[in-house]
């Protein structure tokens, strides 16, 4: 399967969540996702599986997420600019200093991490030649004051799980993947697949 991302970090995730599965390959050299010109994340996340699937020729299976933090006191921002909170362009730590900057003094620091799924197969002609399989996994938590830990990517480093004490960036991978919002929507689509084989 083809991850439609150029996240190398999404790619050892993926790796995990879908080992037994699939054999997550990254973006072959030389395709170029498209602009996430939607406003939603499943939206972003289709346009980016179909327009992959398309360009490699509609052989393999293609696999693409469009994931973000929603931030209760900033209504909801970043969401889909996640990535480019702090600018086109911006690195982790730049859209993290964004983040902590905005939230200063804030008494509510609620949030929620989003990823939703879009996995396109090729199928029979019956079908249209591909089946397109959608899903969503969240996780609650809260924003901390500081970053805390090094493992991780994004705004893992200041994101903190409900019920847990660590932040995402703190944990083992294995931790962070039953609990992560990407560790949901992988189990949602695990699970679609498994339905499938039943039938």
């Amino acid at each position: 399967m083809i991850l439609a991302t150029g996240n190398a970090g999404k790619v050892r995730e993926f790796g995990r969540l879908l080992a037994g599965a699939f054999e997550v390959r990254p973006l072959p050299p030389g395709v170029m996702l498209p602009a996430e010109t939607e406003d939603t994340f499943a939206a972003n996340a289709r346009l980016k599986a179909e327009w992959v699937f398309r360009t490699v020729g509609g052989a393999d299976p293609v696999l693409a997420d469009d994931s973000g933090l929603e931030v209760t006191a900033l209504g909801g921002r970043p969401g889909i600019y996640s990535a480019r909170f702090a600018g086109p362009g911006a690195s982790d730590a730049e859209n993290v200093v964004r983040l902590l900057d905005e939230l200063s003094g804030a008494s509510d620091r609620s949030a929620r991490f989003v990823c939703a799924l879009c996995l396109v197969v090729p199928a029979g002609r019956e079908l249209g030649g591909r089946t397109v399989v959608e899903v969503e996994g969240v996780t609650r938590g809260m924003i901390t004051v500081a970053p805390r830990g090094s493992d991780g990517f994004g705004y893992d480093p200041v994101f903190q799980p409900e019920g847990w004490d660590l932040t995402l960036a703190e944990a083992a991978p294995e931790a962070k993947d039953r609990v992560s919002h990407r560790g949901a929507a992988a189990r949602a689509l695990l699970d679609w697949l498994a339905r499938q084989e039943g039938r």
